[in-house]
């Protein structure tokens, strides 16, 4: 039977990702026993204390275990805690790291990622989040590679999944690791789970990367969101606000975590999903009037940063063809 200990940390914690993942590993219990075979998963809701009270009191889960009482685990959950509670509970990182020292694999959950990232072990891995903290995630472990567009990401024992519900794709995933695929699919249609998802990439929003100090950036920041016809280039740029092209470029990955070619090509991208998702006018004259003149560039560009073609995208979000 695999010991699985799932984090109940103090502060801004997000329940349905403790309550989620409980239930799919217990319902893989009773679907095993249905079947005439054991239970797999031991389950523990491990706390640093015997309470944790959420949105403002209206709800409360009582841990069945604290944390020095546990000394060997096989699996540990962490579950999405908001980075500004991380401070509360960095009680649990030393014992996280011990435990995967003596052999448990770790698995975050949407935000839960930036508390795993605090243990030091997703040096060498990649790691998924919550699209709208990736800007976030980037400033505080710029050395960590993110990849904000995959729904479960799997490497030395370490799993970390996108944000929001996809949470449950990724414990699907380690169901299946641990029981089988015949378990996994019957909880995906169980619980109603696309169990094929696996990218957040269609659902992340571009609302522009602001939160700096950098002035001259912003500015630009504000130029080019106002130009998105033009064919803006960065010598034009560095040139417009008086600033050397090296320069320009430096301050501007620094400040917004994107090249300015790369934050050019989000926000067209952006405007051009909002025109997909509520005009009617056609693709290729959403393509002309942000500034794109070769189809094949607009396509490829449109599917590297959504997932889905121009088409695709229309047909999933258009709400009169959808009607």
């Amino acid at each position: 039977m695999k010991h699985v200990s799932i984090l109940v940390p103090q502060g801004d914690l997000i329940l349905s990702t403790v309550v989620g993942t409980y239930k799919i590993f217990n319902a893989a219990n009773i679907y095993l026993e249905n079947n005439g075979k054991k239970a797999k998963f031991k389950l523990h809701l491990v706390g640093i204390e015997k309470e944790t009270t959420l949105y403002d009191g209206l709800f409360s889960i009582h841990p069945n275990a604290l944390l020095n009482e546990i000394q060997k685990t096989d699996l540990i959950i962490i579950p999405a805690i908001q980075p500004n509670s991380l401070s509360l509970n960095l009680e649990f990182i030393p014992w996280i790291n011990e435990q995967y020292k003596q052999g448990a694999e770790v698995a975050s959950l949407c935000v839960g990622s930036f508390l795993l990232a605090c243990t030091g072990l997703l040096k060498d891995n990649e790691c998924s989040t919550h699209w709208i903290a990736a800007d976030a995630f980037k400033k505080q472990f710029p050395h960590i590679k993110l990849v904000t567009d995959k729904i479960v990401t799997d490497k030395n024992g370490i799993y970390t999944s996108g944000g929001a519900y996809s949470f449950l794709n990724l414990i699907l995933y380690l169901v299946e690791k641990n029981c089988g695929r015949d378990v996994s699919l019957y909880l995906s249609k169980l619980f109603e789970i696309d169990i094929n998802r696996n990218s957040q990439a269609p659902f992340i929003l571009f609302n522009g990367q602001k939160d700096h100090e950098d002035e001259t950036i912003k500015k630009a920041q504000i130029y080019m969101e106002s130009n998105l016809g033009e064919k803006i280039s960065v010598e034009h740029l560095a040139n417009l606000f008086a600033v050397s092209k090296r320069n320009f470029e430096r301050r501007f990955k620094k400040a917004t975590t994107n090249t300015p070619v790369e934050y050019l090509q989000r926000i067209k991208i952006e405007s051009a999903k909002k025109s997909l998702e509520k005009g009617r006018e056609n693709i290729n004259e959403i393509m002309y009037s942000l500034g794109y003149s070769d189809s094949k560039s607009f396509r490829t560009t449109f599917k590297k940063i959504t997932g889905l073609s121009p088409l695709e995208y229309k047909k999933k979000y258009n709400r009169e063809l959808l009607n």
